[in-house]
């Protein structure tokens, strides 16, 4: 017969079990859940992929190394096909499944989607692969940035343009709020100089219809087109652009997806330029640079080293520093306190700088160019 005192243990061990059980998904003793919506699918979906890829990356190491304080981190996602509406709908499951942060969105007009309710709920929202600043302005108490913005991508082009003697700059924009925030970096960097572009030629979100934008924009004869979209539609342009002997430059911001546009163009991909907000996945000249491709080379083929992938590592490296320094026991309001105490923090070559009144992390941009074959030189 079973002693009492064997007995009570057991049923006390019970008890823990089903008090575990009915706490949120986050709050589970021996798990960190975090809710990813992003394209898995369509026209965009390298760019989820890749993001998703790069936090995989980090995160499976991290488990094999025994988590956060013993905690392992689970990465739930959602497709959204790069739709708002989709974005939106993945956003409300997450939040009502209780997950702890949401991490990794992809894209400007899904995350401004997803804002009003993570503003409702209170969620922490770290490292979105965007750079607009209608995500920035006005500040959110939940809302972490770990890339530069468009504006900072924008300046650097136009400065490297100008500094060229290359003045007469046309902008190929995604016909919605990304485009617009591109858009309107390039008018802000070129209004010093007293320019203006010289034609603006939109795309529809997930289409590659470009025809009116070439004639547009060719019509205005510009030294250099600023491309503010994604690889599909970017690499339409430029291969319907030079069918209609366009000879000049273009340049790119990052969430082009640098390495699906050089798949998409494949030869023609050799000139185009691409602004950077992370260091190059491909050099060894950084310590997480030799980090991320050692841990790439670890997870296997599948885990190509490329920049939106460097991204999703960066981001996920940065949130773990903020779960440890959340405590053992991780609350969301800890959670944002221990972000915003990385301050000035070196996070192998690449700095990290949050406050109570700072969530964008970093202002880093470089200049890469894609080669006949498709790759990228710095």
């Amino acid at each position: 017969m079973e002693k009492p005192i064997q007995r009570r243990h057991a049923i006390q061990r019970l008890a823990a079990a089903s008090a575990a059980l009915a706490l949120p998904a986050w709050a589970q003793p021996a798990r960190i859940v975090l809710g990813q919506s992003a394209a898995f699918s369509g026209p965009a979906e390298q760019l989820g992929i890749q993001m998703n890829k790069g936090a995989r990356i980090f995160f499976d190491a991290l488990n094999a190394s025994g988590g956060i304080n013993g905690r392992s981190v689970e990465l739930r996602t959602l497709d959204d096909g790069y739709e708002p509406e989709r974005c939106k709908a993945n956003t409300d499951k997450l939040i009502k499944d209780e997950v702890f942060a949401l991490f990794g969105y992809v894209g400007t007009p899904t995350c401004l989607a997803a804002m009003p309710l993570v503003d409702a709920a209170k969620i922490p929202f770290f490292g979105p692969f965007t750079g607009a600043e209608a995500l920035r302005e006005p500040f959110r108490k939940t809302v972490f940035h770990v890339r530069a913005s468009y504006y900072d991508e924008t300046a650097l082009i136009v400065k490297q343009l100008t500094s060229l003697g290359l003045r007469k700059i046309a902008v190929f924009h995604q016909n919605d709020a990304y485009g617009q925030a591109g858009l309107e970096g390039v008018k802000r960097a070129l209004k010093p100089l007293a320019l203006d572009p010289v034609a603006v030629g939109k795309v529809e979100r997930n289409s590659v219809n470009v025809a009116q934008a070439v004639k547009d924009i060719t019509a205005a004869g510009p030294t250099a087109v600023v491309q503010i979209g994604a690889y599909k539609a970017c690499a339409a342009f430029i291969r319907e652009a030079r069918k209609a002997g366009y000879g000049g430059t273009f340049f790119n911001v990052s969430f082009v997806g640098t390495e699906a546009l050089g798949d998409e163009l494949g030869k023609d991909a050799r000139g185009i330029m691409v602004s950077q907000v992370m260091p190059s996945p491909f050099s060894t000249n950084t310590p997480i640079s030799r980090e991320y491709l050692e841990a790439a080379r670890k997870a296997g083929p599948e885990a190509k080293p490329n920049y939106s992938s460097m991204e999703g590592y960066v981001a996920a490296k940065v949130l773990a520093e903020g779960l440890r320094r959340a405590g053992r026991a991780p609350t969301r309001d800890s959670l944002v306190a221990g972000l915003e105490s990385i301050q000035n923090a070196d996070f192998g070559g690449f700095r990290v700088d949050f406050s109570a009144r700072n969530h964008a992390a970093s202002s880093y941009v470089d200049l890469s160019m894609l080669t006949q074959d498709g790759k990228v030189r710095l």
